[in-house]
């Protein structure tokens, strides 16, 4: 049932796969719009999110250039903004407008904002759910009878964990957001008419967390109506 066809499980998967594939088109519309339009103040992304950061203390935290596209982040164990080389070189809005949503992440870290600090405990027990549901999931299916029963149940226990983590993660992409775009306001390193031009980017890429937390919940949601019918 769960490896062969599955109507109804194709019907769980559906809205998650639609909003991914909507998500993925409209951050790579604005992203390659705006990567092309040049920020008024003339600053480099790595030089936006450094304004940001020593405005607000922040002068351990570091910049660096890495490589990839779009593969920006903060690194809140190493106290680091890793931007992209399109976005730490480029001098664009939105280049701009992405790093200061990382330097948003590391003022979070400053203020201790808590879903970051639930996302960062989540981390090492998300990473560890994200192989272990599929192989219990698997051995139990092995294993056949009653103890597939107990297996899915488990493997149910363990997605739950990441369907949590997703949910987690969206409070938090969208507050770095708000921050990013205030201060850029605030400092001078956008001006008011492009602000609208950043938060078209800043939106999109939120728009893709939000589809990955519908995946995770049309698959837990698979998963319970797979388990229930076991038990059935």
């Amino acid at each position: 049932m769960f490896f062969g066809f599955d109507p109804v499980g194709l019907l769980f998967m559906i809205p998650g796969l639609i909003l991914g594939i909507y998500a993925q088109i409209r951050l790579s519309a604005a992203y390659n719009k705006y990567i092309n339009v040049g920020i008024q103040s003339g600053m480099s992304g790595a030089e936006a999110s450094r304004e940001i950061l020593d405005h607000a203390g922040l002068a351990s935290v570091g910049v660096e250039e890495i490589g990839g596209h779009l593969t920006d982040h903060y690194d809140p164990l190493k106290k680091t903004l890793f931007l992209s080389s399109e976005n730490f070189q480029g001098r664009s809005i939105a280049a701009v407008g992405v790093a200061a949503h990382e330097a948003g992440h590391a003022l979070q870290h400053q203020a201790a904002y808590a879903p970051l600090k639930l996302r960062m405990a989540m981390v090492p027990i998300t990473n560890f759910a994200s192989f272990a549901w599929m192989g219990i999931l698997v051995l139990g299916m092995i294993l056949g009878g009653a103890l597939f029963a107990k297996f899915i149940w488990i493997a149910v226990g363990i997605f739950a964990v990441i369907t949590l983590f997703q949910i987690v993660t969206l409070p938090v992409e969208f507050d770095a957001s708000r921050r990013a775009q205030d201060q850029l306001l605030r400092l001078g390193l956008v001006h008011s008419h492009e602000s609208e031009a950043v938060s078209q980017v800043l939106n999109a890429a939120a728009m893709t967390y939000v589809a990955a937390m519908v995946a995770s919940v049309m698959q837990l949601l698979r998963l319970l109506l797979l388990a229930r019918n076991t038990r059935d």
